[in-house]
C-alpha cells in the first residue's frame, strides 16, 4: 500500500504488513504532534485496494462440464493433502505411509545397469536414437509376448508398450468415446470411474447412494467371494475388471473368469482386464485373461512393470489388444487403438524400455520375483497384526494389499483415527467406491523396519 504524502516524506507499506483477513483495508490517518526535534511529521494513509480476483481476466472458453461432476479430488492426492495437514498440526510426527501403493525398495542392479548403459549410449554417435515406434521396441514386445503369453496365442504385434497401465486406461477411454456404458467392480481402482466421468460417459453423482448415474457398480464383498453376481448385472458396453483386485487383493479363479468371458460374449461387451498385480499370484488363479478360451474375442489386457520392478517412477507398461477383437461393425479394435496411440503418444522412453528388456532376462525375472517376495513378506506381517487384534482380513495372499474390515465404521473416520493416533497412513475403503465403506486398505509397500513399526503402533492402538 502507498502512503499519501501530506507535507512529509512518503512511506510505502506492503499489504502484507497488515494482518486483517479482509481483502479491503479501512482508511485511517494519524499525524504525530510530538516528534523529536528536527524531524518532520509523517502521515500514513491506508488506501483500500480491491482484490486481484475482481479484476482477473477471464477467457470466453467454457469449462468442461464433465469436470464439474467429479467429487472432490482424486483419492490419492486427497490422502496426501490430509497427510500434509497432519504434519502441519504435528510437525514432529514420524509418519509411516501405507496408503498409496508406491514401491519403496531399490530397483535391482541388473535392471538399472541396463538403463544406465542405454542412457550412456545416447551420448555416442552409434548409440543415439530419437523417436521410436509408438507401439514400443520390437525386441521388448517380443520379450513380453514370450514371457507372459507363451502358448496362449498372443503375438508381439498385439502388444502396445506404454508409460504405464494407468495412462493406457485413459487412452482406452478415448478409444471408446463418450457414448458407451461401463461396469466396474465395487470397490475398484478409482481411475476407471473418474476417467469415465471425464469422458462424459456418466450422469451426475448421486449423493444418497454415493454412485454416478449410468455406471453399473458390480458389488464385490466377502459374502460373494469378491466376485460379482453376474446374473444381476445389466448389459454394458465395457466391463472394467482387475485381478488381483485393487483394493481388495482378491484374485479371480479360472472358473470365475470363464463365467466373466461368457458373460461378455453373451452381451457383446468388451472386458478391460487390469493385470497389474499378476506376479503376486501364488495359487492357480490365472495371471492373464487370455488363459481363458474365447477371451481374445472380448478382452483387452493392461499390465505394468511398476509393482514388479519398482518402476512407479520409471513408467513402463503395456496393453494387449488381440487382432481377434472387433467392434460391432467388424473393424479391428487394435487398428483404432493404434491410431489413438500414434496420435497421443510418442512411445515409451528408450531408457525405460532398456530396463524393461532387462526385467525379462533370466536374471531380471529372478530379481523381480525377489522384490515381489519381499513385499509379500510385508503383507504377512500386516495380516498377522490385524488378525491378532480380532479383525477380519481379506486379500494379501495374491496381492500387496490387505483389506481390513471395520464393521459399522466410516472408512474416512478410521483413516483419520489411525493417522491421528498412530501416525500411519492407510487408504479409506470408500475411496474405491460405496462397496468399500467399512474397510481400509493397507499397503505392503514399505521398508521392513517401517512395516514392523507400523504393526507395533497398530497393536498399541487397537489392543
Amino acid at each position: 500500500m502507498a502512503a499519501a504524502p501530506t507535507g512529509g516524506p512518503a512511506i510505502t507499506m506492503s499489504s502484507s504488513s497488515f494482518l486483517s483477513p479482509s481483502p479491503f483495508y479501512v482508511k485511517a490517518s494519524r499525524t504525530s504532534h510530538r516528534q523529536p526535534a528536527g524531524r518532520m511529521p509523517v502521515t500514513v494513509r491506508c488506501v483500500s485496494i480491491p482484490p486481484a480476483a475482481d479484476t482477473a481476466y477471464k477467457t470466453s472458453v467454457p469449462r468442461n462440464a464433465n469436470m464439474t461432476k467429479l467429487q472432490a479430488g482424486y483419492l490419492f492426492p486427497e490422502i496426501a493433502r490430509r497427510r500434509a495437514a497432519h504434519l502441519l498440526k504435528y510437525p514432529d510426527a514420524e509418519i509411516i505411509s501405507l496408503g498409496i501403493g508406491d514401491t519403496t525398495e531399490p530397483i535391482p542392479d541388473v535392471i538399472t545397469n541396463a538403463m544406465a548403459e542405454r542412457a550412456h549410449a545416447l551420448s555416442t554417435i552409434d548409440g543415439y536414437s530419437g523417436y521410436g515406434a509408438e507401439q514400443g521396441e520390437k525386441k521388448l514386445r517380443a520379450a513380453i509376448a514370450a514371457t507372459y503369453y507363451a502358448d496362449i496365442g498372443i503375438e508381439d504385434s498385439d502388444i502396445f508398450v506404454s508409460d504405464g497401465a494407468k495412462c493406457d486406461i485413459s487412452r482406452l477411454q478415448v478409444l471408446f468415446g463418450s457414448n458407451v456404458t461401463i461396469a466396474v467392480q465395487d470397490p475398484s481402482y478409482p481411475a476407471y470411474v473418474d476417467s469415465s466421468v471425464i469422458m462424459g460417459q456418466t450422469d451426475l453423482y448421486q449423493q444418497d447412494v454415493q454412485k454416478y448415474g449410468n455406471i453399473e457398480y458390480m458389488r464385490c464383498n466377502p459374502e460373494n467371494g469378491f466376485f460379482p453376481d453376474l446374473s444381476t448385472v445389466p448389459r454394458t458396453d465395457i466391463i472394467f475388471f482387475c485381478s488381483p483386485n485393487n483394493p481388495t487383493g482378491a484374485a479371480a479363479s479360472r472358473d470365475q473368469l470363464t463365467k466373466l468371458v461368457k458373460f461378455a460374449k453373451d452381451n457383446g461387451s468388451i472386458i478391460v482386464y487390469d493385470s497389474a498385480y499378476a506376479m503376486y499370484i501364488s495359487d492357480d488363479s490365472p495371471k492373464s485373461i487370455f488363459e481363458i478360451p474365447g477371451a481374445k474375442e472380448v478382452a483387452i489386457e493392461t499390465a505394468s512393470f511398476s509393482k514388479y520392478a519398482g518402476f512407479t517412477g520409471v513408467r513402463l507398461g503395456w496393453t494387449v489388444v488381440p487382432k481377434e477383437l472387433l467392434f460391432s461393425d467388424g473393424h479391428p479394435v487394435a487398428k483404432d487403438f493404434n491410431r489413438i496411440v500414434c496420435t497421443c503418444f510418442n512411445g515409451a522412453s528408450n531408457i525405460a524400455q532398456a530396463g524393461g528388456l532387462a526385467c525379462l532376462s533370466t536374471e531380471g525375472l529372478k530379481a523381480m520375483r525377489d522384490v515381489v517376495g519381499f513385499y509379500k513378506e510385508n503383507t504377512e506381517i500386516i495380516v498377522d497384526t490385524f488378525t491378532s487384534l480380532g479383525f477380519n482380513v481379506y486379500g494379501a495372499k495374491n496381492a500387496p494389499y490387505v483389506w481390513v474390515h471395520f464393521p459399522d465404521r466410516n472408512s474416512w473416520d478410521v483413516f483419520a483415527e489411525i493417522l491421528e493416533k498412530a501416525n500411519v497412513v492407510t487408504t479409506p475403503g470408500s475411496g474405491f467406491g460405496p462397496g468399500g465403506e467399512g474397510f481400509v486398505r493397507v499397503s505392503a509397500f514399505g521398508h521392513r523396519e517401517n512395516i514392523i513399526e507400523a504393526a507395533r503402533r497398530l497393536k498399541q492402538l487397537y489392543k
